[in-house]
């Protein structure tokens, strides 16, 4: 007996075009040490051609660049399209395929970026022409970034420009990936780097000497105890990942032989925080808690003690489910997804610009940063949808 015909899901009519679009993002080598000027230059003659209005916010060099693209009339309270151009490195010798070609292969797409985060901005390139055909009644603006992935670097000017603009938009879309669900919140970040000096000499006489890694070790403990102290105390928000602020050392270098007792030890560490917390008092809490380690260490020889700087920091995202904005929306936000601890510009947005702000973006963020970084193809036609619905309800339909 013949099996019956299995039926065949049509796919989104623009698929093809982004699967184009994301093959030649994906070819641009982005990573975050390397200008994004080609391909902000390449996104923004297809949005020209369409009419939108561009405007460029480039770093001092030149050489970085944001880009705001403007669909729909001005006046209005509109909507914000967010990703980032940059990539992280692809270095890894376990790439099945060349990391900056796109491969399809088992319904996913493959390619450095290809879920974080380009597969939106293909998406967006896709929906273009739709957005430019629509008769939006309220703007739509496409803003794609530099150097999101080394401490959201481009993106305050984007949401400086936008604050300024005689309406400011309302509302928020950040394309980070999330499986296409609703996510309404994510965890800030201050990046700090403390750098310890002591006096050295041969390791035999090391009680004469004052050691930098030892006096690291006990900065360190510091970190590790506070860290404790968000895990158990909190305080908590049970809808993130991980429901509390996390602290923790990511990376150490010091000393220069077996032999010698070291002068000099340097670490990073971070502190990732939620909505309740104080990252900026919590951060300074934690540093003048090592004053005293400080003193000792220039007591015992002039010149020593432990020196801290900053790398980075960008704020937490906070629930925008109040706001006007999203209850203009809220009908067409996919299933929600919770909150993350992953970074995005979501907080820049709406600490700096003032716009509330979610994420909804397609690909998984498991897939962020590995070796044969994919995208599933089903996420990009999810994708292409819910902007099909954003474009209509813009218009009014």
């Amino acid at each position: 007996m013949s099996q019956p015909a299995r039926a065949i899901t049509p796919s989104h009519p623009q698929l093809e075009t982004a699967k184009q679009h994301l093959g030649e993002l994906i070819s641009f080598d982005t990573v975050s040490k390397n200008s994004n000027r080609a391909l902000i230059d390449h996104m923004a003659v297809q949005f020209g051609r369409l009419g939108a209005e561009i405007t460029f916010l480039p770093d001092a060099t030149g050489e970085k660049v944001n880009l705001v693209a403007r669909f729909g009339p001005e006046g209005q309270p509109g909507v914000v399209l967010s990703g980032h151009t940059d990539v992280v490195p692809a270095e890894e010798d376990s790439w099945l395929t060349p990391p900056f070609a796109m491969q399809e292969r088992d319904g996913r797409l493959y390619g450095r970026g290809a879920c974080d985060m380009k597969g939106f901005a293909a998406c967006v390139m896709a929906a273009a022409p739709a957005i430019a055909a629509a008769d939006l009644q309220r703007p739509l603006y496409l803003c794609f970034s530099y150097d999101e992935e080394v401490g959201c670097l481009g993106a305050p000017d984007i949401a400086r420009h936008l604050a300024a603009l005689p309406v400011p938009p309302e509302f928020a879309i950040i394309g980070e990936p999330s499986e296409m669900k609703l996510v309404t919140g994510q965890k800030g970040k201050i990046a700090m780097r403390a750098t310890v000096t002591g006096t050295s000499g041969h390791s035999s006489f090391s009680p004469r000497h004052v050691n930098a890694v030892e006096y690291a070790g006990r900065v360190l403990q510091l970190i590790t105890k506070r860290a404790a102290e968000y895990e158990t105390a909190g305080p908590f928000d049970r809808e993130f990942t991980v429901p509390h602020a996390t602290l923790l050392a990511t990376m150490i270098s010091g000393g220069v032989a077996t032999n010698v007792t070291p002068d000099h030890c340097s670490f990073t560490f971070e502190l990732r925080s939620i909505g309740e917390n104080d990252p900026e008092g919590e951060m300074a809490a934690l540093i003048e808690s090592a004053g005293e380690i400080n003193a000792e260490m220039q007591q015992r020889a002039p010149g020593c003690g432990i020196a801290f700087s900053r790398i980075f920091a960008y704020p937490a995202m906070n629930d925008a489910r109040n706001s006007a904005g999203f209850r203009t929306l809220a009908d067409l936000m996919p299933e929600y997804g919770g909150k993350v601890s992953y970074g995005s510009e979501g907080g820049v947005f709406e600490q700096i610009g003032g716009i509330p702000s979610v994420i909804v973006g397609p690909g998984s963020i498991e897939q962020a940063h590995k070796p044969n970084e994919f995208v599933e193809i089903n996420q990009i036609e999810n994708c292409l949808e819910f902007l099909d619905g954003l474009t209509a309800r813009l218009s009014g339909v």
